[in-house]
């Protein structure tokens, strides 16, 4: 359950603006980070309040609302990894089973009949509730291992859509990568998943489907880094295809 408590001025007074990736008016209070609330916030709320009961820790702890009715969540310290995905191939292994590990998590959540999603791009289909922007730029390596931050885009999606958009960014599939290369990356990600044989030959096409799903005319753009990626993807599936079958 989501702790009703409301966390004002008496924590602390002093917001640090957080720097990189972090959505506008995301701020570090103390212990806590704050964000603007929107429709979809109780949702995330409750989705990360199961997360947390079924022992993932994986993702930040909800902490209510603050006195402005900003949503409160654990602050984790860390680092986040470099947008062009620069993780060494035992990383993408670990990277591809946290995934995994939170899907699993995720399985037993029921949404509250009320619940909105902040729904940015239209999913193949809906067989969980996904992050839907699993990236390096929202990975923290902390000192309790791999936690996702930025939840606003949760929402429901499936697997392999999940897989393809994560698998792209974290394993930096780029142009001035060798085909070769990129494709061990892959397989390591996808190894480290547990990916089953018959969603092996499926994923492939799904890199690019997911990628052009980001150059939909209805589908919002969130920044030139997303735009960019699925540019490099679009062009490179069918190389990647070539060179690494996913065994």
């Amino acid at each position: 359950m989501v702790r009703s408590h409301r966390i004002g001025a008496m924590d602390s007074d002093v917001e640090q603006p957080l720097d990189g990736h972090a959505t506008e008016g995301v701020v570090r209070v103390g212990d806590t980070v704050r964000r603007p609330s929107g429709p979809w916030t109780d949702a995330v709320d409750a989705l990360l309040a199961h997360l947390e009961t079924v022992g993932f820790a994986g993702a930040p702890r909800p902490l209510g609302r603050d006195d402005r009715n900003r949503q409160v969540l654990e602050y984790v310290p860390g680092e986040v990894g470099d947008h062009t995905g620069t993780y060494t191939v035992p990383e993408l292994r670990e990277i591809g089973a946290f995934l995994a590990d939170f899907h699993r998590a995720v399985e037993g959540f029921q949404p509250p009949r009320s619940s909105v999603w902040n729904r940015v791009i239209e999913p193949d289909r809906e067989d969980l509730i996904c992050h839907h922007d699993a990236a390096p730029w929202n990975l923290v390596r902390s000192p309790r291992g791999w936690v996702l931050i930025d939840w606003d885009v949760a929402a429901p999606g499936s697997r392999l859509w999940e897989v393809a958009y994560a698998a792209q960014s974290m394993a930096g599939l780029r142009p001035d990568r060798p085909p070769a290369v990129a494709a061990e990356r892959l397989a390591a990600f996808v190894d480290g998943y547990g990916l089953d044989a018959g969603n092996r030959e499926l994923l492939v096409p799904m890199l690019g489907r997911r990628a052009r799903a980001m150059y939909e005319p209805t589908a919002p753009r969130r920044g030139t880094r997303r735009t960019s990626l699925g540019a490099d993807l679009g062009r490179r599936r069918t190389v990647l295809g070539r060179h690494h079958r996913l065994p």
